[in-house]
């Protein structure tokens, strides 16, 4: 089969051919049609991820068709299209991930491959109102913006909640799945052509982070604070989110590309009655809600753009530059 390799560190991705998966005892064999990217992929190629081994198969979204049931797999999933779940091994406790939790794409193959196997728990039949392209777009932003907004924050109908940094996959579906129930969503972002854009997703308004005192100034034009904050950059803009944040508001956040939060004033949270919150993926009981969100109020994900397997580097460089709104798609297998 055809694979996107990655051989080392801050090296491009190259089409090779490498052999096909061979079936374990509970995996399917998923043919892909689409997968998408995740800031993850270009972390693991820049290596500045944990457990890094070299050649890798990266790639965590994928959507396709299962061409291949192992001993002891339910035989019915045969010829189903399905999307991949990511998270593997959670672990019992829903509060947390266990140690031996990983993703796909490292340290396992991923997906920017012509197949892929995994136990065949870890798919799901893919939403029919969704192209491949589109279903692929879904896993892991999806699996992630559902427990931080739901899972974690408890966001519930007629709540104000604030998305940061919108314009990446996982703030834009925390986005779509918000509206969709109800909340009143506003946005930050540094480009005000993203602002614009996820009002026209149904975002009521939003503000660049860029803006001195921003925090006081959407507060003020949202009528109020913000009940829920879903944030993945944290860093030294943390304290701005303090401020924004209702008495009694959840706070959570699922990344920290902006670094370390440093110098931040324990009344504010005290006083505030606030509750601080991570998240990372989330349970297979998340990501089959996610997907009973998805066919329920018939979300379709943002895509930037779908390109052809054979460009999977430019797709890297384009997640690299962060200029994108919504999803970089590869399409592996035309449907």
């Amino acid at each position: 089969m055809r694979a996107l390799v990655l051989e080392g560190i801050n090296q491009p991705l190259q089409l090779q051919e490498v052999p096909t998966p061979t079936l374990g005892a509970g995996e399917v064999l998923v043919q892909i049609y689409a997968a998408a990217l995740n800031h993850r992929d270009v972390w693991i190629q820049k290596g500045q991820y944990a457990g890094l081994n070299y050649p890798s198969i990266v790639g965590s979204d994928g959507a396709g068709v299962v061409v291949a049931v192992g001993e002891g797999a339910p035989a019915d999933l045969q010829g189903q299209a399905v999307v991949i779940n990511p998270g593997h091994n959670w672990g019992n406790n829903p509060a947390a991930q266990a140690r031996e939790f990983a993703i796909l794409g490292l340290p396992h193959q991923g997906t920017f491959a012509e197949y892929v196997s995994v136990p065949a728990h870890y798919v799901q039949a893919k939403p029919t109102h969704l192209s491949f392209e589109q279903a692929a777009a879904l896993p892991l932003g999806g699996v992630t913006a559902y427990r931080s907004a739901f899972t974690r924050a408890g966001l519930q109908a007629g709540e104000r909640v604030l998305i940061t940094g919108i314009g990446g996959g996982v703030a834009l579906l925390a986005l779509q799945m918000a509206v969709a129930i109800g909340a009143e969503v506003w946005v930050t972002s540094g480009s005000e052509e993203k602002i614009q854009k996820a009002v026209g997703l149904g975002a009521q308004g939003g503000i660049s982070y860029k803006t001195e005192k921003w925090a006081a100034e959407l507060t003020k034009r949202a009528g109020g604070s913000f009940q829920v904050i879903i944030d993945s950059a944290a860093g030294p803009g943390f304290n701005d989110l303090l401020d924004a944040a209702a008495p009694g508001g959840r706070i959570v956040f699922y990344g920290g590309t902006a670094g370390a939060m440093k110098d931040v004033p324990p009344a504010k949270i005290f006083w505030k009655q606030l509750s601080i919150l991570g998240s990372t993926m989330g349970t297979e009981q998340d990501f089959a809600a996610m997907i009973s969100l998805v066919e329920q109020y018939q979300l379709v994900p943002v895509i930037d753009e779908v390109l052809p397997f054979t460009e999977g580097e430019t797709a890297m460089l384009r997640m690299a530059d962060g200029l994108q709104f919504g999803k970089l798609v590869l399409q592996v297998r035309s449907s």
